[in-house]
C-alpha cells in the first residue's frame, strides 16, 4: 500500500511551533544545569546532534486488542490500511482512558500545546511513543504495549518531547531542535537516582554518546522512566516506519501473520513470561490487591499452560469485552480491563524471557 504524501494541518503545525518554543526559551537555564554535571555547552550540542541522528521513537502498543464497537483488532486495522492510529481515534489506551473532548488527556494536551488541538478531529491529534535512547529491545516504554513499530530518523523532526510523562505537566519539553531542557533533565534525573530511563547504574552522556556504535540492549523493562515522544501528523508504516518488533507470544498466530504480511522488517525481542503460582505477595505490591486472583484466572484460562505471555493476556483483555459477565467478580468492564493492563505490567516486569524468542 502507497502512504500519501505528508501534510501537517495548522493544528499539528501550531502545537509544534508552541513545544518548539517552550524548548527554546528553556535553552540557557538547561545549559547551566547542564554545566553543573559536567557537560559543557559544546558537548550538550554534540549529544543532541546524536539522538537527532541516531535515536529513534518507538510506538508501543498492543495488536491484538479489540477495537471499540467491532470484533477486529489493532492488527486488523494495521493491516487493512497502514495507518497507525492514536487513542482518541482507536478508542484505546494503555495509560489513561481518557482520550476525548473534556477528558483528563484533553487537558494535558491543552497546557503543552497551548490549546493548539482545541478544535481538531480525532485523527489530527498527536500519536504517543518514546525515544529509544537506551536501544531497549522491548521499545522504550513497554507499559504501553508489548510490540512497537520502530520509526524512521525523519519522524522525529515532527515530534516532540518531554522528560517523563505528559500527565504530569513537565517542565522540560522541546524540540528535536530545541531539545536542550529535556536532555538536562534526563542527566539530571540520573544523577539524582542512580539510574537511567530504566537502567540502574546507567549515565546518560555515555550512552548517547555510544548511540553511532551501540548494539541494541536486552529488554530495558522500562515501565515508569522515559522521554516521551507525541508525534505529529499522521504516522503511515510503509512510509514512517523501519520495522516492527514484535513479541514472540505471536510468532505463528493469525496476529503475527497479519503484522508480517505488512511488507517491514519485522524482528522479535526476547520476550516476557510470568508463572505467578508462589509470587501472590509481590504482584499486590507492585499492581495492587486485585492482581494475583486475576493473574490465577489468566493463567488458568487463557494461557497455553507455561504461564502468562502477552499473548494470553490479549485473550483475556478480548473475553472481558465479548463475555463480561464471565468476568463479574472482578468489577465493571472498565475495572477489569484496568486489572488486565495492571497484569500486562506485572508480565514485562517480573516475566522471564520466552522460550519462544530464539525458535
Amino acid at each position: 500500500m502507497t502512504a500519501p504524501a505528508l501534510t501537517l494541518t495548522a493544528a499539528q503545525t501550531a502545537a509544534l511551533r508552541q513545544v518548539r518554543a517552550a524548548g527554546r526559551a528553556g535553552r540557557a537555564d538547561a545549559l547551566d544545569r547542564l554545566r553543573e554535571h559536567g557537560v559543557a555547552p559544546d558537548e550538550a550540542e554534540a549529544l543532541i546532534a546524536a539522538l537527532r541522528a541516531h535515536a529513534r521513537i518507538t510506538l508501543n502498543f498492543h495488536p491484538d486488542r479489540l477495537l471499540p464497537g467491532t470484533r477486529h483488532t489493532v492488527a486488523d486495522r494495521l493491516a487493512a490500511d497502514g495507518r497507525y492510529r492514536g487513542q482518541y481515534e482507536t478508542g484505546l489506551s494503555n495509560g489513561s482512558r481518557s482520550a476525548h473532548t473534556g477528558g483528563l488527556r484533553d487537558s494535558w494536551e491543552h497546557a503543552l500545546f497551548g490549546g493548539a488541538y482545541r478544535r481538531a478531529a480525532a485523527s489530527e491529534r498527536p500519536k504517543y511513543g518514546a525515544l529509544n535512547v537506551m536501544r531497549h529491545a522491548d521499545g522504550a516504554a513497554p507499559r504501553f504495549g508489548s510490540c512497537h513499530v520502530w520509526l524512521r530518523p525523519e519522524v522525529s523532526e515532527r515530534a516532540t518531547f518531554c522528560f517523563g510523562d505528559s500527565h504530569v505537566g513537565p517542565a522540560d519539553i522541546g524540540t528535536l531542535d530545541a531539545l536542550h531542557p529535556v536532555l538536562a533533565a534526563t542527566v539530571a534525573d540520573a544523577v539524582a537516582s542512580g539510574q537511567s530511563l530504566g537502567i540502574a547504574g546507567a549515565e546518560p552522556v555515555a550512552e548517547i554518546r555510544a548511540l553511532p556504535h551501540g548494539t541494541p540492549r536486552g529488554v530495558g523493562r522500562a515501565l515508569d522512566f522515559y522521554v516521551e515522544a507525541q508525534v505529529h501528523g499522521d504516522v503511515h508504516l510503509t512510509r514512517d516506519a523501519e520495522a516492527l518488533v514484535l513479541d514472540p507470544s505471536f510468532r505463528g498466530t493469525r496476529t503475527g501473520d497479519l503484522l508480517e504480511g505488512l511488507g517491514l522488517p519485522v524482528e522479535w525481542h526476547p520476550g516476557f513470561v510470568l508463572r505467578p503460582a508462589g509470587r501472590e505477595d509481590e504482584l499486590a505490591a507492585f499492581r495492587g490487591p486485585a492482581l494475583p486472583s486475576v493473574a490465577a484466572r489468566v493463567s488458568a484460562h487463557f494461557s497455553d499452560g507455561d504461564g502468562i505471555d502477552a499473548a494470553a493476556i490479549g485473550r483475556a483483555a478480548a473475553s472481558a469485552v465479548t463475555d463480561p459477565l464471565d468476568w463479574a467478580a472482578y468489577g465493571d468492564p472498565e475495572e477489569v480491563l484496568q486489572h488486565i493492563k495492571q497484569l500486562w505490567h506485572c508480565v514485562a516486569w517480573f516475566g522471564s524471557p520466552s522460550v519462544t524468542s530464539a525458535m
